[in-house]
């Protein structure tokens, strides 16, 4: 892997803590209400949160189910959301305690721990375009990791299991969200923090923007989107607008034959 490019910030503590409030945010609001629209949630099913951070998706499949779901087991990168999710099972009341699950992955690597058509229902938030593989041979960045989360997703879903994802827009107009944030200072209870917590976020923005320049990070149209979807056998393919215009929610499933 080459030296010379930054480290992955998304590994870190300080980064993961950072994307924990932006749930707080108006344009994270809006795509968390487009997503979960499209979740529907069955009695007894069992969810993957792919790149779950602090669990906004897991709480909101753990609510729409009204506590009914067998299990959701978050992944993520970075270790410290285990603390997030210790938070989120206490909130969530006892039964939760034993459906609520965190697990730490790269999801740049295959999913091993996981066996095929295990889960009735894949949700994965922002999170997808930064699966990244670096290909020694040829000295560059490919799209293998993005397919391969992808391919990983459709072989641990149940037949007729169901896939909702968002992604950013190519190019996305970090400044956009930013200012549509702003919104939010005048509802907060405390303004200042809200503004703190804001900043730290979309301080990581410049470098997204780099690592997505050099094919590292993948915000692609949604007509290639599409494309992947189709190669990798899903159907039933839906897809909207979200996040201030700067985000993509896809809803697709698995074959039931």
């Amino acid at each position: 892997m080459p030296t010379t490019l930054p480290r992955n910030y998304w590994r870190e503590d300080a980064c993961a803590k950072a994307f924990w409030n932006q749930k707080d945010l108006p344009p994270y609001q809006e795509l968390l209400a487009d997503t979960i629209a499209w979740l529907q949630p069955k009695p007894h099913e069992r969810w993957l949160d792919l790149g779950c951070g602090s669990g906004p998706l897991t709480k909101a499949l753990w609510e729409v189910s009204q506590g009914r779901l067998a299990e959701v087991l978050g992944v993520d990168v970075a270790a410290i959301n285990a603390v997030a999710y210790a938070r989120l099972r206490q909130q969530a009341g006892p039964t939760a305690s034993e459906c609520i699950r965190f697990r730490q992955h790269d999801l740049s690597q295959p999913f091993d721990w996981a066996k095929s058509e295990s889960y009735d229902g894949v949700v994965c938030g922002l999170a997808l375009q930064y699966a990244e593989h670096w290909n020694e041979r040829e000295q560059r960045w490919t799209e293998e990791g993005y397919d391969r989360v992808l391919a990983e997703t459709f072989r641990v879903l149940k037949p007729g299991g169901r896939f909702i994802f968002s992604v950013n827009v190519p190019n996305p107009g970090w400044g956009t969200v930013a200012w549509r944030s702003l919104a939010g200072v005048f509802t907060a209870q405390r303004p200042l923090r809200y503004l703190q917590k804001a900043w730290r976020m979309y301080s990581y923005g410049a470098w997204l923007k780099e690592q997505a320049a050099v094919g590292r990070f993948l915000y692609l149209p949604a007509e290639t989107i599409v494309d992947k979807l189709n190669l990798t056998g899903f159907v039933q393919l839906r897809w909207k607008l979200s996040y201030a215009q700067q985000a993509y929610v896809f809803r697709c499933s698995k074959p039931r034959w």
